[in-house]
């Protein structure tokens, strides 16, 4: 018994030490790759809280800059001696611009012809039929307070009163804070421009005068007018353009009480405007001429008379140019018609409306025409097309010189 559970010991080892036998050989299985095990998205993050104030600046386009806009007038000439100093000391100095004033002060800058010497002294000019001169105490102050804030001074009056009346000019203007161009000590002072900034925008303004007497022309050494020589001009302009973004120039020019064109002006003109100058104001006839457009520019060849102390039923009809810029662009031009009859309206420009208004842009209308300029009438107010591209200038006879008028 004993025995027999030995034995069955034995057997039971033996069977736990028997080697298994080797496993049976498989060839090789090309075997897929085995596939990502599935994964649930991710919720997403919980957006950052907005910090007051803050933008997205990539989704928000930057400003644009503010548009710099300007709003520019001019009118013809003013003289306030004459035949309208009785009235103006009864009316006093501030009647000649009361019915125009809400158009003047509109604008930023107001342009006009100053048409005489601003004194109470000095000898007059014995070899000129007319001469003229203002009280400078009354006519500086009324003019700022118009609104005009810069003059011509090229003119074939300013030496009416010799270099005296000029000085009594110069001192007058800049009491009231009023610029002026075109007349001076010297050339080199009658040559420099007026620089005004308003709008946004830096103005310079030029000022020439082609009219006798000869003896008015500034020299080296010698007061007076600047004389608009086209070299003059064009190195001017090209420096004032420099320092400015627009620059005007005024011509005194022309032939007296004519709509006709003397053939330099619009051969000066151009040269203005070529040499960099925006607009060109032309003064001297007393009644209105045609106005151009020229390439970028505007050209009105005569503004006509605005306040000037004299009853000449010639000058009856003339307008205020209102120039508007945007960002030294000229984007419109517009025309108010006035009457400046003095027998009817004794020195005090008024506008005109109706059929009276419709006659002045009318007859602006067929002025300018041949110029290549169109206006149009917008309800009393003349309006110049600047959306066309201008014509070709008209031809003008090469070598033609500059031509001086009294």
């Amino acid at each position: 018994m004993r025995l027999g559970a030995v034995a069955l010991l034995c057997l039971w080892t033996a069977a736990c030490s028997t080697v298994p036998p080797a496993a049976p050989e498989h060839k090789p299985v090309a075997s897929r790759p085995e596939a990502a095990p599935a994964q649930r998205p991710e919720p997403p993050s919980p957006a950052p809280a907005a910090i007051p104030g803050e933008q997205d600046v990539e989704t928000i386009p930057p400003p644009k800059a503010p548009v710099q806009t300007l709003r520019f007038a001019a009118v013809g000439d003013v003289m306030l001696g004459g035949s309208a100093a009785p009235e103006m000391a009864k009316l006093g100095y501030a009647h000649p611009f009361a019915e125009v004033s809400d158009v003047l002060h509109s604008a930023q800058i107001v342009f006009a012809n100053l048409e005489g010497p601003l004194t109470d002294v000095g000898e007059a000019e014995i070899d000129k039929r007319y001469v003229f001169r203002s009280p400078p105490a009354k006519v500086a102050p009324a003019l700022a307070a118009a609104g005009i804030n810069v003059v011509s001074l090229a003119n074939n009056h300013i030496l009416d009163y010799g270099v005296e009346g000029l000085k009594n000019t110069l001192a007058a203007l800049a009491a009231v804070g009023i610029r002026h161009a075109g007349a001076g000590m010297d050339l080199q002072q009658a040559r420099q421009p007026a620089i005004m900034e308003a709008g946004g925008h830096t103005v310079a303004l030029l000022a020439y005068s082609l009219t006798f007497p000869e003896s008015f022309w500034a020299g080296v050494e010698r007061p007076g007018a600047a004389f608009g020589h086209e070299r003059y001009v064009r190195a001017d302009v090209a420096r004032a353009r420099e320092r400015a973004d627009i620059v005007v120039v005024s011509f005194h020019w022309g032939r007296e009480a004519t709509m006709e064109l003397r053939d330099y002006q619009p051969r000066l003109a151009h040269a203005a405007i070529d040499a960099g100058a925006a607009v060109v104001l032309g003064h001297h006839p007393h009644i209105l001429q045609g106005i151009e457009r020229y390439k970028h520019g505007i050209i009105f060849y005569s503004l006509g008379n605005f306040a000037f102390g004299s009853y000449s039923r010639l000058a009856q009809r003339s307008a205020i140019a209102e120039l508007y810029f945007e960002d030294a662009k000229l984007t419109q031009v517009r025309l108010i018609p006035l009457n400046v009859n003095n027998v009817e309206v004794v020195f005090q420009p008024r506008r005109l409306s109706a059929h009276d208004a419709e006659e002045v842009i009318g007859q602006l209308r067929r002025l300018s025409a041949p110029l290549n300029t169109s206006i149009e009438d917008h309800g009393g107010i003349g309006v110049v097309s600047l959306s066309a591209t201008p014509a070709p200038a008209l031809s003008l006879q090469e070598g033609s010189s500059a031509g001086r008028e009294r």
